[in-house]
C-alpha cells in the first residue's frame, strides 16, 4: 500500500520544537567578527567622505569598510541591457534609497558593531527624490545620470476594435499595494576562511546553489574555494532567492580579513533591506455583452521596480501572462511599463506577479457583475473556460495544462452555501443592520514552475544501509524532508526514518536551482522520486542476481530484499549495496527532472465579512477555498502552504502597506507602524482539496506554496466591496482598513445627506 497521499507528520519538526534548529545565528564561530552595516538616511543623495575616526575609537570595533575597501564586482542587474544600473556592494558617491548600504563596521561583539554603525557618517548632498512611479515615468529626476527610469516596457499595442462587440465595458484603476515579506528570521549570513584557502558561507537562502553562483561572479574566485551551506531558514516568502548586497560584503570582507564574519540584521533594517514585493498601478477595462459574455480585457501596468532592477523590474510580465485568469476571453491586450523609484527596490514575493493577475480580472468581474446587475458566481459560470477545452495556449501565451474550473466553483458554493449567504445579506439590508454582510468570491488559476527549469535528484544506499537522498531545492518550512522521504519510501519499500535528505549544501550537492515559484514537488521531489525508482530497479536485479531468484519475486522493505513466498531468504541494505557494487550496478542514482512546461494549479475561494457601516471595521468571518494542486502527495503539508498563503492574502487586503513620505523616508519601518496579521484576526479555514493530475511530471503534482495568497486577496477584497455595494460602491483599494472603507461610505452622504443605514460620522471626521 502506497503511503502517497497519506496524512504524514513533518520529520523537520521535533528538532525545531526543542530548539535544536540550525540558524546561523546560533553557530560558534572561534573568533569571528559581528558585522554591522551602515545605511542611508536619504532616498536620494551624494556624498564624498565616509566619517569612520568615531566609530574606530570604540573598544571592540576593528574596522570599518567602505565601497573603495572591497575589490568586488557590483551585483548584474536583471535587465541586461542596462549595465549602469548594477547594483554596488557598498554605495560609492551616490544612494538611492533610505537602507542603502554604504559602509560595514566589524566589531568583537554585536553591540559593539551596532554602536560604531551608529557613529559612522557621509557628507551627503540630498537630491530631489522620486517615490511615484508614474512621476517617475516622466524622468524629471534621474536617479541613473544620463539614463531613462524606465527599467523595461513591453511593445506598444493597441487594439481600437478590442470592445467592439461589446455592450457594456467597465474600467478602473487597482492599485496592489507594496508589501514587506517580514520574515521571522530577518537576513543572515557567515562567511568562515577555511586553511586550505577555501570560503565556507552559511545563509539564510532559498538557493545555496544561486547566492554562489553571484558570489562567484562578484568576488572574482575560483569555483571550487567557496561552498555555501543554506541553515534553516525561519521564512523566505520569495524575498530570500535575491542575492544582496550585503552577501557579497560579508564574502569579501572575510577573505580580505582572512576572519570568520556573521552578521544578523535588526529588524529595522531588514524592513527596508529585504527586498519588497507587489507595487502595481494598473489600469483596466472589461467589456461583455448584455447576457454577460466577455468579448475584450485590456491591462495597462505601471511597475514600481524600486531603486534597483531586481526580478521586480520583470513581475509584471507573469502578470500579463496570467492576465485573463480562468475565463474565455476572445480579445486580451497587456502592456507593462517598469520605473525606478527611490525606494527599497521591489522582487519576488509570495506569488510573484500572479496574485496581481488573479487580484486584477477577478475584481473586473464582480465591477462587471454590478454593472449587469448579475450574480458575480452566475457571470463566472457563463465564462469560466471548460474542462473540454484543455490543454490549452491562452491570448497572452500561457500553455495551460488542465483543469476543471466550473467544478472547483461548483463545490465552493455548495459547501460554503452561498445561496444561504446571500439571503442573510439581503435580510441585513432590508433591516438597515449595522453590521452588513459581505460575500467574495475568486476563482483563480497560476503558473507554477514558470519557464520549466530542471532539478537535481540523487538517491544512494551506502555502505551501512543508510538511504540518503540528495536535492537541489532549498527548503525553509516546506517539509521537504518529509515530502521526499515519502517518494523515496514509497520506492524502496522502506520505514521514513531510514531516509536521510540532504539540501542546501553546493558541496555535496552539485546543482540545483532553489526553492521558489512553488516549484519544488514538480521538479525535485520528481528528480528524487525518479532517482528512487531507478534505484529501485537496480536492488531487484542485485537481489535476483545473488538469490538465484526472478526478478518479479523480489520485495523491497525496511530489513533489504527479500524472494515472495520465503521471506526468510533475505539480503540486508549493507549487503545488497557492497553486493551491487561487486556487480558494477551501485545503488547510487542521479537523475535531473526536466519539464516540458510549466504547471497551473487553480481553485476558488470564498470570502464572508461582516463590515461595521458606523466605524468601517471589517471582521473576516469565513474563508472556504477549493485548491487543485494536481495530485496531493501530502494533505497535511499541502494544507500547512495554504494556511500561511491565505493569512499573507487576507493581511494584504486588510491590513498590509508599506508607505513612504514624499522624500522618500519610510513611514512604517518597523512592526510598531507596519501591520501585520495575527491568530486573533483570522477564523479558521475551510479547505477542500481537488485533484486533476497534470501530465507535466510523473507525480501529476503541481505547485502548491502560493496558491493561498492568490486567491485569499480578491476573494477578501470582493467581499468588503460587495457588503458596501447597496450604498453605490463600486471599488477601495487596498488594503481596507477602518479608515478606508469609512472615508468610502463617508462619501455615500452628499446624495442623502446622511450617513447610510444606521451609521453615525465619528468625532474626528466631523472634526
Amino acid at each position: 500500500m502506497s503511503i502517497l497521499g497519506s496524512r504524514v507528520i513533518r520529520k523537520e519538526d521535533p528538532a525545531l520544537l526543542r530548539g535544536e534548529g540550525r540558524y546561523v545565528a546560533n553557530l560558534d564561530l572561534d573568533h569571528a567578527l559581528y558585522a554591522c552595516f551602515v545605511t542611508s538616511p536619504f532616498a536620494h543623495a551624494t556624498f564624498t567622505r565616509v566619517n569612520a575616526e568615531d566609530a574606530l575609537a570604540l573598544p571592540g570595533v576593528h574596522h570599518v569598510l567602505c565601497g573603495t575597501d572591497l575589490d568586488v564586482n557590483p551585483i548584474a542587474p536583471a535587465i541586461p541591457d542596462r549595465p549602469e544600473c548594477a547594483r554596488p556592494v557598498l554605495a560609492t558617491e551616490r544612494v538611492r534609497y533610505v537602507g542603502e548600504p554604504y559602509a560595514l563596521v566589524l566589531a568583537e561583539t554585536p553591540q559593539a558593531a551596532f554602536d560604531g554603525a551608529e557613529l559612522v557618517y557621509a557628507d551627503f548632498d540630498p537630491l530631489e527624490a522620486l517615490v511615484d512611479p508614474e512621476q517617475s515615468m516622466e524622468d524629471l529626476v534621474a536617479l541613473f545620470p544620463g539614463a531613462t527610469n524606465v527599467f523595461a516596457k513591453s511593445p506598444g499595442v493597441s487594439n481600437s476594435d478590442l470592445f467592439a462587440d461589446a455592450d457594456v465595458v467597465v474600467t478602473e484603476r487597482l492599485i496592489n499595494q507594496r508589501l514587506a515579506p517580514c520574515s521571522l528570521e530577518t537576513r543572515a549570513m557567515a562567511a568562515v576562511p577555511t586553511p586550505d584557502g577555501r570560503l565556507v558561507v552559511y545563509s539564510s537562502t532559498q538557493s545555496a546553489h544561486g547566492l554562489r553562483r553571484t558570489l562567484l561572479k562578484c568576488l572574482n574566485i575560483d569555483e571550487s574555494s567557496i561552498v555555501v551551506r543554506a541553515q534553516d531558514v525561519g521564512g523566505g516568502f520569495g524575498a530570500k532567492v535575491t542575492v544582496y548586497p550585503e552577501d557579497v560584503a560579508i564574502a569579501a570582507a572575510a577573505l580580505k580579513l582572512k576572519q570568520p564574519i556573521t552578521w544578523h540584521e535588526d529588524r529595522t533594517r531588514s524592513m527596508v533591506g529585504l527586498v519588497h514585493g507587489r507595487a502595481q498601478i494598473q489600469y483596466l477595462e472589461l467589456g461583455a455583452t448584455k447576457e454577460g459574455k466577455l468579448v475584450g480585457y485590456r491591462m495597462r501596468i505601471v511597475q514600481d521596480s524600486g531603486a534597483y532592477p531586481a526580478f521586480g523590474a520583470l513581475l509584471p510580465t507573469l502578470t500579463c501572462l496570467m492576465a485573463p485568469g480562468t475565463y474565455v476571453i476572445p480579445n486580451v491586450e497587456t502592456s507593462y511599463v517598469s520605473v525606478a523609484t527611490n525606494t527599497t527596490p521591489i522582487s519576488a514575493y509570495r506569488g510573484a506577479g500572479r496574485p496581481e493577475a488573479a487580484a486584477a480580472i477577478e475584481r473586473m468581474m464582480d465591477r462587471l457583475a454590478a454593472e449587469l446587475a448579475m450574480d458575480p458566481v452566475e457571470l463566472r459560470l457563463r465564462n469560466l473556460i471548460p474542462q473540454e477545452a484543455f490543454p490549452l495556449t491562452t491570448p497572452t501565451g500561457a500553455n495551460y495544462d488542465v483543469g476543471d474550473y466550473s467544478r472547483a466553483l461548483g463545490e465552493l458554493c455548495e459547501r460554503g452555501g452561498y445561496t444561504q449567504l446571500r439571503d442573510e445579506q439581503r435580510r441585513r439590508r432590508a433591516s438597515a443592520a449595522p453590521l452588513q454582510l459581505g460575500v467574495g468570491i475568486a476563482v483563480y488559476v497560476e503558473v507554477t514552475n514558470g519557464g520549466g527549469s530542471s532539478e537535481y535528484g540523487r538517491v544512494e544506499v551506502q555502505d551501512d544501509g543508510a538511504i540518503v537522498a540528495y536535492s537541489g531545492t532549498s527548503p525553509h518550512g516546506q517539509g521537504h524532508a518529509t515530502a521526499w522521504s515519502m517518494l523515496v519510501a514509497d520506492e524502496l519499500g522502506v520505514d521514513l526514518d531510514q531516509v536521510h535528505i540532504i539540501t542546501g549544501d553546493t558541496d555535496l550537492v552539485p546543482r540545483g536551482v532553489g526553492t521558489f515559484g512553488s516549484r519544488s514537488l514538480q521538479t525535485g521531489g520528481a528528480a528524487v522520486s525518479g532517482a528512487a525508482h531507478e534505484l529501485s530497479i537496480r536492488a531487484k536485479q542485485v537481489a535476483a542476481a545473488t538469490l538465484e531468484a526472478s526478478e518479479a519475486d523480489i520485495r523491497l522493505n525496511a530489513d533489504g530484499a527479500s524472494v515472495h513466498g520465503s521471506p526468510s531468504t533475505t539480503l540486508d541494505w549493507p549487503t545488497l549495496a557492497r553486493r551491487a557494487r561487486e556487480l558494477d550496478q551501485p545503488l547510487d542514482v542521479t537523475l535531473d527532472f526536466a519539464p516540458a512546461d510549466a504547471t497551473y494549479p487553480f481553485g476558488a475561494h470564498l470570502a464572508v465579512v461582516e463590515v461595521d457601516l458606523e466605524t468601517g471595521k471589517v471582521h473576516l468571518i469565513s474563508l472556504r477555498a477549493v485548491d487543485d494542486a494536481g495530485r496531493i502527495l501530502n494533505p497535511l503539508l499541502a494544507e500547512g502552504q495554504l494556511h500561511g498563503g491565505i493569512a499573507q492574502g487576507v493581511a494584504q487586503a486588510l491590513l498590509e502597506e508599506f508607505q513612504y513620505g514624499s522624500d522618500g523616508t519610510p513611514l512604517t519601518p518597523n512592526f510598531a507602524d507596519y501591520s501585520i496579521i495575527s491568530a486573533a484576526e483570522l477564523p479558521s479555514f475551510d479547505l477542500f482539496h481537488q485533484e486533476t493530475p497534470t501530465f507535466m511530471n510523473p507525480l501529476g503534482a503541481k505547485g502548491i506554496g502560493e496558491s493561498g495568497t492568490i486567491g485569499a486577496t480578491p476573494a477578501v477584497w470582493n467581499a468588503v466591496i460587495d457588503a458596501l455595494a447597496h450604498l453605490g460602491i463600486r471599488h477601495i483599494n487596498l488594503p481596507m482598513s477602518p479608515q478606508q472603507v469609512y472615508r468610502a461610505i463617508a462619501t455615500t452622504m452628499p446624495a442623502t445627506g446622511t450617513m447610510p443605514a444606521t451609521a453615525t460620522m465619528p468625532a474626528t471626521e466631523r472634526a
